[in-house]
């Protein structure tokens, strides 16, 4: 695809303008904290990105200029200014696919996919994913559903407490966390999903697999006391 002049010249300042933030420190920082990539590394903050995007809101053309940089803060930058409406599915599939690091994953699912019209479809076929990435982008957006989406029904979230609890044995660590995540965050979306959640939780606690009994018993240090603090049936 053939840039528009406009979007052309923007990425060339974007880009110079993240060259010149580039912090080693960041980077060291980063990279302790699991986000190693291949793509260029420049350490800035998210709260430096968020300063630099804001001009360039819901600047889709830009933001797939961005991503196709292949500068992991560009790519970050670019979850943070592109417009959930004009995110298609093959965008969704290719971004996602790109992904190595727990930081893009979750720039994607939980700040930009997870409001798009496609996020609950995508959401579910994710969760099967044999990808590490590509997975836990599935349980980021459920996730951000569960606290961004407030126009959603219950039943939605009812439903990815089954992929949850499907997927939950998935030894990966970068998953499992994912996974635990999305149970939390879906416990306290409602008295509903509360109960369901403590449900679900007390069912994988009973499991063989390692990876479903941590998943449980972090939930339920979490969402317990909110049954205890409600002391209301859903």
């Amino acid at each position: 695809m053939t840039r528009k002049p406009r979007v052309s010249r923007l990425v060339v300042d974007v880009l110079a303008a993240l060259r010149a933030l580039r912090n080693p420190l960041g980077i060291e920082g980063q990279r302790r904290f699991g986000i190693v990539t291949r793509y260029e590394q420049l350490g800035i903050s998210v709260r430096e990105l968020r300063a630099i995007g804001r001009p360039h809101r819901r600047d889709h053309e830009l933001a797939l200029a961005l991503w196709a940089s292949r500068v992991s803060d560009a790519m970050v930058l670019a979850t943070l200014i592109d417009d959930p409406r004009k995110v298609s599915p093959p965008q969704m599939d290719r971004w996602a696919r790109m992904c190595d690091n727990w930081g893009l994953t979750d720039a994607l699912g939980y700040g930009l996919f997870d409001r798009t019209i496609h996020a609950e479809l995508k959401a579910h076929e994710w969760s099967r994913s044999r990808s590490e990435f590509v997975k836990r982008c599935g349980f980021a957006m459920m996730a951000g559903m569960a606290v961004h989406r407030t126009e959603l029904a219950d039943d939605v979230f009812l439903q990815f407490l089954e992929a949850i609890g499907r997927e939950a044995t998935d030894e990966r660590h970068f998953v499992r966390k994912s996974v635990n995540w999305a149970l939390r965050q879906i416990g306290k979306r409602s008295p509903l999903l509360l109960h369901a959640a403590i449900a679900e939780a007390e069912r994988m606690a009973t499991l063989e697999s390692a990876s479903a009994r941590w998943v449980a018993r972090d939930a339920l240090r979490d969402l317990t006391p909110r049954m205890q603090h409600a002391g209301a049936a859903p």
